[in-house]
C-alpha cells in the first residue's frame, strides 16, 4: 500500500465510524426504543473520541518534531476520564449498558469495513 493510499484509508475511517453510528442508532430506535438507541449512540461517540485520542497519541509518537514534555500519564488520565464519564452517564441516564457496549464496537467494525473496501477496490497493477 502506497503512503497516499494509507492516508486516504485513515481519513475514511472516521466516516465509516460515524456512518455505522448513525445507522445503528436509527435502527435501534426503530426496533428497540430510545433507551437502546441512546446507549448505542453514547457508546459510538465514546468510540469516536477514543479513535481521536489514539490518533493524537500515534501522531505524537511518529512526529519528526521535537516532542513536548506532556507525559503519557496525561493521555491515560484523559482516557480514564472518558471511560468514567461515559459509564456515569450511561448508568444514571437509563440508557442500555449493553447497547452502549455494542456502540463502542463501531470502531472495530469501521476498520473491518475499511479492510473490505480496500480488498474490493484493490488495484491489481
Amino acid at each position: 500500500m502506497q503512503p497516499e493510499q494509507f492516508e486516504a484509508a485513515i481519513l475514511r475511517l472516521p466516516r465509516w465510524l460515524l456512518g455505522l453510528a448513525a445507522l445503528g442508532t436509527i435502527g435501534l430506535a426503530a426496533v428497540s426504543g430510545i433507551s437502546h438507541a441512546g446507549g448505542f449512540l453514547l457508546g459510538a461517540l465514546a468510540a469516536y473520541l477514543n479513535l481521536r485520542l489514539i490518533e493524537r497519541a500515534v501522531n505524537r509518537v511518529t512526529s519528526t518534531e521535537k516532542p513536548t514534555r506532556k507525559p503519557a500519564r496525561w493521555l491515560f488520565i484523559q482516557f480514564a476520564g472518558l471511560v468514567l464519564g461515559a459509564f456515569a452517564i450511561i448508568k444514571y441516564s437509563g440508557f442500555s449498558m449493553a447497547a452502549a457496549f455494542f456502540g463502542f464496537l463501531v470502531c472495530p467494525a469501521a476498520v473491518v469495513l475499511e479492510i473490505v473496501y480496500e480488498l474490493v477496490t484493490y488495484d491489481h497493477s
